[in-house]
Protein backbone atom coordinates (compact mmCIF):
# COMPACT_ATOMS: atom_id res chain seq x y z
CA UNK A 1 0.00 0.00 0.00
CA UNK A 2 2.83 2.35 0.88
CA UNK A 3 4.63 1.60 -2.40
CA UNK A 4 1.46 2.39 -4.34
CA UNK A 5 1.02 5.70 -2.48
CA UNK A 6 4.62 6.62 -3.24
CA UNK A 7 4.15 5.82 -6.93
CA UNK A 8 1.03 8.01 -7.06
CA UNK A 9 2.85 10.86 -5.34
CA UNK A 10 5.83 10.58 -7.70
CA UNK A 11 3.47 10.53 -10.68
CA UNK A 12 1.66 13.63 -9.40
CA UNK A 13 4.94 15.47 -8.93
CA UNK A 14 6.05 14.45 -12.44
CA UNK A 15 2.77 15.69 -13.92
CA UNK A 16 3.08 18.99 -12.11
CA UNK A 17 6.65 19.43 -13.30
CA UNK A 18 5.62 18.70 -16.88
CA UNK A 19 2.78 21.18 -16.49
CA UNK A 20 5.23 23.80 -15.24
CA UNK A 21 7.37 23.36 -18.33
CA UNK A 22 4.44 23.42 -20.76
CA UNK A 23 2.72 26.35 -19.10
CA UNK A 24 5.81 28.40 -18.31
CA UNK A 25 4.49 31.25 -20.47
CA UNK A 26 1.33 31.52 -18.39
CA UNK A 27 3.18 30.76 -15.14
CA UNK A 28 5.16 33.99 -15.23
CA UNK A 29 2.01 36.08 -15.64
CA UNK A 30 0.31 34.21 -12.80
CA UNK A 31 3.21 34.74 -10.38
CA UNK A 32 3.35 38.43 -11.27
CA UNK A 33 -0.41 38.92 -10.80
CA UNK A 34 -0.39 37.15 -7.44
CA UNK A 35 2.59 39.21 -6.30
CA UNK A 36 0.85 42.45 -7.28
CA UNK A 37 -2.36 41.31 -5.58
CA UNK A 38 -0.41 41.27 -2.31
CA UNK A 39 1.38 44.53 -3.17
CA UNK A 40 4.71 42.73 -2.89
CA UNK A 41 7.90 43.92 -4.53
CA UNK A 42 10.28 41.43 -6.11
CA UNK A 43 12.59 41.84 -3.12
CA UNK A 44 9.78 41.17 -0.63
CA UNK A 45 8.64 38.03 -2.45
CA UNK A 46 12.25 36.85 -2.65
CA UNK A 47 12.64 37.31 1.11
CA UNK A 48 9.40 35.48 1.91
CA UNK A 49 9.94 32.59 -0.51
CA UNK A 50 13.68 32.08 -0.31
CA UNK A 51 13.85 32.31 -4.12
CA UNK A 52 16.39 34.77 -5.49
CA UNK A 53 15.00 38.08 -6.77
CA UNK A 54 16.76 37.57 -10.10
CA UNK A 55 15.12 34.15 -10.54
CA UNK A 56 11.64 35.52 -9.78
CA UNK A 57 12.22 38.31 -12.30
CA UNK A 58 13.26 35.74 -14.94
CA UNK A 59 10.16 33.64 -14.19
CA UNK A 60 7.86 36.65 -14.57
CA UNK A 61 9.52 37.53 -17.89
CA UNK A 62 9.25 33.87 -19.02
CA UNK A 63 13.02 33.61 -19.44
CA UNK A 64 13.38 30.37 -17.47
CA UNK A 65 11.58 27.13 -16.68
CA UNK A 66 11.52 26.97 -12.86
CA UNK A 67 11.85 23.71 -10.99
CA UNK A 68 8.92 22.25 -9.08
CA UNK A 69 10.68 23.13 -5.81
CA UNK A 70 10.91 26.79 -6.86
CA UNK A 71 7.23 26.90 -7.83
CA UNK A 72 6.30 25.30 -4.52
CA UNK A 73 8.26 27.92 -2.54
CA UNK A 74 6.60 30.76 -4.46
CA UNK A 75 3.13 29.25 -4.03
CA UNK A 76 3.73 28.94 -0.27
CA UNK A 77 4.89 32.56 -0.02
CA UNK A 78 1.84 33.70 -2.04
CA UNK A 79 -0.50 31.55 0.10
CA UNK A 80 -2.03 29.61 -2.80
CA UNK A 81 -1.93 25.97 -3.86
CA UNK A 82 0.62 24.85 -6.41
CA UNK A 83 -2.25 23.59 -8.59
CA UNK A 84 -3.63 27.13 -8.78
CA UNK A 85 -0.26 28.54 -9.79
CA UNK A 86 -0.09 25.93 -12.56
CA UNK A 87 -3.35 27.12 -14.07
CA UNK A 88 -5.00 25.41 -17.05
CA UNK A 89 -4.64 26.61 -20.61
CA UNK A 90 -6.66 29.73 -21.48
CA UNK A 91 -8.34 27.92 -24.38
CA UNK A 92 -9.82 25.13 -22.24
CA UNK A 93 -13.26 25.36 -20.62
CA UNK A 94 -12.98 25.09 -16.87
CA UNK A 95 -14.75 25.30 -13.54
CA UNK A 96 -12.40 26.52 -10.83
CA UNK A 97 -13.12 26.02 -7.14
CA UNK A 98 -11.13 27.87 -4.50
CA UNK A 99 -11.37 26.46 -1.00
CA UNK A 100 -11.43 28.64 2.10
CA UNK A 101 -7.83 27.66 2.81
CA UNK A 102 -6.81 28.56 -0.75
CA UNK A 103 -8.36 32.06 -0.63
CA UNK A 104 -5.78 34.76 0.19
CA UNK A 105 -6.73 37.15 3.01
CA UNK A 106 -5.56 40.75 3.38
CA UNK A 107 -5.84 42.38 6.82
CA UNK A 108 -6.07 46.08 7.67
CA UNK A 109 -3.44 47.72 9.85
CA UNK A 110 -5.74 47.65 12.88
CA UNK A 111 -6.47 43.93 12.31
CA UNK A 112 -10.23 44.53 12.33
CA UNK A 113 -10.99 44.48 8.60
CA UNK A 114 -10.32 41.40 6.46
CA UNK A 115 -10.46 41.23 2.67
CA UNK A 116 -10.71 37.79 1.09
CA UNK A 117 -9.45 37.95 -2.50
CA UNK A 118 -12.31 36.25 -4.36
CA UNK A 119 -11.60 37.79 -7.77
CA UNK A 120 -9.90 35.94 -10.60
CA UNK A 121 -6.14 36.34 -10.42
CA UNK A 122 -5.95 36.91 -14.21
CA UNK A 123 -7.94 40.16 -13.90
CA UNK A 124 -6.03 41.56 -10.93
CA UNK A 125 -4.41 44.32 -13.01
CA UNK A 126 -7.73 45.85 -14.09
CA UNK A 127 -10.52 44.28 -12.01
CA UNK A 128 -10.35 43.19 -8.38
CA UNK A 129 -13.08 42.04 -6.02
CA UNK A 130 -13.10 41.11 -2.38
CA UNK A 131 -15.33 39.70 0.34
CA UNK A 132 -15.04 42.19 3.19
CA UNK A 133 -15.67 41.31 6.82
CA UNK A 134 -15.14 43.87 9.57
CA UNK A 135 -15.39 44.12 13.32
CA UNK A 136 -17.20 47.17 14.75
CA UNK A 137 -14.89 50.16 14.55
CA UNK A 138 -12.64 48.52 11.96
CA UNK A 139 -10.85 50.91 9.60
CA UNK A 140 -9.38 50.22 6.14
CA UNK A 141 -7.16 53.17 5.21
CA UNK A 142 -6.06 52.85 1.55
CA UNK A 143 -3.55 54.68 -0.60
CA UNK A 144 -4.66 55.97 -4.02
CA UNK A 145 -4.99 53.48 -6.88
CA UNK A 146 -4.29 54.31 -10.53
CA UNK A 147 -5.79 57.52 -11.89
CA UNK A 148 -9.41 56.99 -12.93
CA UNK A 149 -9.94 53.94 -10.72
CA UNK A 150 -13.37 53.43 -9.17
CA UNK A 151 -14.32 51.35 -6.14
CA UNK A 152 -17.75 49.91 -5.39
CA UNK A 153 -18.76 48.79 -1.89
CA UNK A 154 -22.00 46.79 -1.64
CA UNK A 155 -23.04 46.32 1.98
CA UNK A 156 -24.57 42.96 2.96
CA UNK A 157 -24.57 43.27 6.74
CA UNK A 158 -23.99 46.10 9.19
CA UNK A 159 -23.17 49.71 8.39
CA UNK A 160 -20.14 51.07 6.53
CA UNK A 161 -18.85 54.59 6.09
CA UNK A 162 -16.62 55.73 3.24
CA UNK A 163 -14.53 58.90 3.30
CA UNK A 164 -12.90 60.34 0.17
CA UNK A 165 -11.21 63.74 0.19
CA UNK A 166 -13.15 64.82 3.25
CA UNK A 167 -16.53 63.72 1.86
CA UNK A 168 -18.29 61.04 3.95
CA UNK A 169 -21.17 58.75 2.96
CA UNK A 170 -22.80 55.92 4.89
CA UNK A 171 -24.41 52.73 3.53
CA UNK A 172 -26.48 49.99 5.21
CA UNK A 173 -27.36 46.45 4.13
CA UNK A 174 -28.69 46.47 0.55
CA UNK A 175 -27.01 49.78 -0.34
CA UNK A 176 -23.95 50.43 -2.49
CA UNK A 177 -21.37 53.21 -2.45
CA UNK A 178 -19.29 53.97 -5.56
CA UNK A 179 -16.40 56.40 -5.39
CA UNK A 180 -13.13 57.41 -6.94
CA UNK A 181 -10.29 55.53 -5.32
CA UNK A 182 -7.42 57.25 -7.15
CA UNK A 183 -6.96 59.39 -4.03
CA UNK A 184 -6.65 58.43 -0.35
CA UNK A 185 -9.86 56.75 0.83
CA UNK A 186 -11.05 55.25 4.10
CA UNK A 187 -13.65 52.54 4.72
CA UNK A 188 -15.00 52.20 8.26
CA UNK A 189 -17.34 49.70 9.87
CA UNK A 190 -19.56 51.90 12.03
CA UNK A 191 -22.22 50.93 14.53
CA UNK A 192 -22.22 48.16 17.11
CA UNK A 193 -22.45 45.11 14.83
CA UNK A 194 -19.90 43.43 12.54
CA UNK A 195 -20.15 44.26 8.84
CA UNK A 196 -19.98 42.26 5.60
CA UNK A 197 -19.66 43.72 2.11
CA UNK A 198 -18.50 42.98 -1.41
CA UNK A 199 -15.86 45.36 -2.74
CA UNK A 200 -15.11 45.68 -6.46
CA UNK A 201 -12.23 47.80 -7.73
CA UNK A 202 -12.17 48.82 -11.39
CA UNK A 203 -8.64 49.84 -12.31
CA UNK A 204 -7.91 52.21 -15.21
CA UNK A 205 -11.57 53.23 -15.46
CA UNK A 206 -12.57 56.24 -17.53
CA UNK A 207 -11.38 59.34 -15.74
CA UNK A 208 -14.21 61.31 -14.17
CA UNK A 209 -13.68 65.07 -14.25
Amino acid sequence: MQDQAERIERGRARDLLTGAQVLSGQLGKTIQRLRKAYNLSLSELAEQSGVAKSIISQIERNETNPTLATIWRLSQALDVSIERVLATNDEEPFIEKASRADTPILVSEDGRVRLAIIGWVKTIEWLQWYDVSADPGGVLDSDPHQRGSVESLSVREGVFEVEVAGVVQTARAGETLRYRCDRPHIVRCVGELPGRATMVVIMKAAVME
